[in-house]
Order: C-alpha cells, then sequence, then structure tokens
C-alpha cells in the first residue's frame, strides 16, 4: 500500500496529468518544484511562492545538513515550521554533490565522504544517516535515496559502477526508511545515456520497490537534444502508476518536452538564478533586462499574469532595478520566473486534460523559441 495515491487524470500519448495526494495537501502533475536550497526560495517568502500556484518545494539536505545542521532542524520542529511552509516538501538526498563536489568528496562503497565548501569539516554520509536527515530531521513528506550520479560525458564502465552502486544505496535507504504512512520514498534512475543500464537500473528499483521514481543523472551538461533523447526511452522503464520525477530540470522548453515523453514532475534553481541575474522567462522566450531596448518600455512582463511582479511592474522599471543592482529587482524577477513555470506547468494539465497538448506544444515552440 502506497503512502500517498497518485490519481492519472488524463493521458495524451505519453503525457500524463494527474494529482499525487500527500498528507499535507494534493500535489497537481505535471508538476514544478520551487527549489529551496537552505530553507527558502531564494528572495522569496514562502507566501509570494505559495501565491504562484506551487503545490510542493524541494530542500537539499547536503546544504541543510551543514546549516543549520539536521539535529538543529529536529529541535525547531522540522523545515516546514522551521520556514513557515505548510505543504509538501521534497528533499533530495546529496547524492549529486558527489558530482558537482567531486573535488571535495569520495565516494566508496559505504558513504560518501564531503569537506564542507563552508568550513572545510568533514562530514559522512550513508544511505542510512542521508534517510535519518531527511525524513526523521528535516521532516520531508518525499525522501529520495542516496544516489551516485556521474557526469557527461560517461564511460560505460563508469555509467555502469554509479549505477549499481545507485541500486545498493537504494535497498539500503529503504531498509533504512523502512513503512510509513505518511511519507514517501523515491528511488532514482541511473545509467547515464546507456539505454540498457537505465533499463537494468529500472527493473532493479522495482524489485527494491518504491513509492516513487526519479530519472537522474541528466541536467548535468548533456544538452537539450541528449536528454530528450534518454527520455525517448528512460520514463517508460518506470512503472505506469507511480509519479516520475525528472531532477534538476529545467528551462522552459525541457520541461514541455519531458511531459510530451511522460514526465510528471521537476525542479530547477534557474527560475531565481535567471531572476537574480536579470533574465525573465516568458510565453515569448527569455528576456534580458539589462539590454537597453528595455529602458523605456512602459509593458509589463505579462499583464495576463495574477502574479504581482509579472503584471504590475514596467519592463522599464525592471530594467533599472536591475542596472541599479537595487535588491528589488532580483526579488520581482525571481516572483515573476516562479510564477512562469507555474502558468506553464498549470497550461500542461489544462493542455493533456482538454486532449490538445500536441497542439499546446506546436504552439509554445513556434512561439517561445522565436526570439531565441
Amino acid at each position: 500500500m502506497m503512502p500517498f495515491p497518485y490519481q492519472i487524470t488524463a493521458v495524451e500519448g505519453r503525457a500524463r496529468a494527474g494529482v499525487l495526494k500527500t498528507a499535507r495537501g494534493e500535489i497537481r502533475t505535471p508538476a514544478f518544484m520551487p527549489v529551496g536550497t537552505a530553507a527558502t526560495v531564494k528572495a522569496l517568502t514562502v507566501d509570494q511562492v505559495a501565491a504562484t500556484g506551487a503545490d510542493i518545494i524541494l530542500g537539499n539536505t547536503y546544504h541543510l545538513m551543514l546549516r543549520p545542521g539536521p539535529e538543529r532542524m529536529e529541535r525547531l520542529g522540522g523545515l516546514h515550521q522551521f520556514m513557515g511552509w505548510d505543504k509538501p516538501i521534497l528533499t533530495d538526498s546529496g547524492g549529486f554533490q558527489v558530482m558537482s563536489l567531486a573535488g571535495i568528496s569520495k565516494v566508496k562503497e559505504e558513504a560518501v565522504t564531503f569537506s564542507s565548501h563552508i568550513d572545510g569539516s568533514k562530514h559522512v554520509l550513508t544511505p542510512e544517516r542521508s534517510i535519518e536527515i531527511q525524513a526523521d530531521r528535516i521532516g520531508a513528506d518525499i525522501s529520495m535515496q542516496l544516489d551516485q550520479c556521474v557526469a557527461y560525458p560517461a564511460e560505460r564502465d563508469a555509467a555502469r559502477k554509479a549505477m549499481e552502486l545507485s541500486i545498493r544505496w537504494g535497498a539500503r535507504s529503504k531498509a533504512r526508511f523502512g513503512a510509513r504512512e505518511a511519507q514517501a520514498l523515491f528511488g532514482i534512475q541511473q545509467g547515464s545515456t546507456f539505454e540498457d543500464l537505465r533499463r537494468q537500473s529500472s527493473e532493479q528499483l522495482q524489485e527494491i520497490g518504491f513509492d516513487g521514481y526519479a530519472i537522474g543523472g541528466l541536467a548535468v551538461g548533456e544538452g537539450h537534444q541528449a536528454m530528450c533523447e534518454v527520455l525517448d526511452y528512460a520514463p517508460e522503464f518506470l512503472p505506469a502508476d507511480r509519479p516520475r520525477y525528472l531532477m534538476g530540470v529545467g528551462k522552459p522548453v525541457d520541461l514541455v518536452e519531458a511531459v510530451w515523453r511522460g514526465v510528471d514532475m521537476f525542479d530547477c534553481v534557474l527560475p531565481t538564478r535567471a531572476g537574480r541575474h536579470g533574465q525573465a522567462w516568458t510565453w515569448d522566450g527569455p528576456l534580458n533586462l539589462k539590454n537597453a531596448r528595455f529602458a523605456e518600455d512602459q509593458d509589463p512582463l505579462d499583464e495576463t499574469s495574477r502574479c504581482p511582479a509579472s503584471s504590475g511592474y514596467s519592463k522599464a522599471y525592471l530594467h533599472h532595478l536591475i542596472r541599479a543592482d537595487e535588491i528589488l529587482g532580483k526579488v520581482l524577477l525571481s516572483w515573476h520566473n516562479i510564477a512562469f513555470y507555474q502558468a506553464l506547468t498549470a497550461a500542461m494539465r489544462a493542455a493533456i486534460s482538454e486532449g490538445r497538448f500536441e497542439r499546446f506544444r506546436r504552439d509554445f515552440h513556434a512561439r517561445h523559441t522565436s526570439n531565441g
């Protein structure tokens, strides 16, 4: 019996719309999870994030274990109470840092050893400790197994070894997690760009048995086309009746193409990171508000949006804020970008439900890519 029932409400081709029902509320899929790396979606309040339509956010286990620390977080009531977010939270396992912080980490069968990027202190992360931090200390609604992610391009042998280690770590993660009524655990498919390895990974994950399944090892430099080639087969290896989560993705076009191929959930730092650097994502593509052409543009980013940042300020004003390096500019563009991503997933849910997602995808490409 899965702790979180997943109801698929509509299907068009391989695209699915559905609802994942959790103890803290429903997650409508396709879903985009804003990233709250260190107990905050950067530059935004939880009320702002919720107002964009986000049903769930992501917390980063690696960063939270360094500060404020898992035991302190538990004493403070867990991440939900700590940051004032009462909807679901998914936490990553810390495994991505195995790759991204490769210069200060060491992977062995038992654990991954990190040197903190903050103060150089040593930390040991086993599959069991990762689950303890996520589920027991942070109090995540959805925890992820500890896995090993390899960089792109990957040699086949390296991809195979990382995939097999991830399977063994997945079994240890599941054993530590056990059976819970109000929390879920997702397994992570690995295998880089090798179809047979991803098939093997999926089969062995299903033998262990997880509440949902993620597609890991993408968004690591392979590019949009290579990612799509993997997604042509990878989602289909996973159970059709459980949510499929593509980790660390991505640009709006990545989301549309992944949903077309059967993916349900996403997370990415791009909306807020882009916002802090003056970039706004829109239906007509990305806009660089630093550009002089916006200096006297009195139109808002999206006059039809319910988000105040999107409809309530002119591009000229946003241009001024960004050029003047005002904090408000970073806040408004981050807010707008999160709202745009939520509007995009809402539009995809509606298109799938109404049987017009193929047309939506075609029209999106025509409009969104016309400005580069």
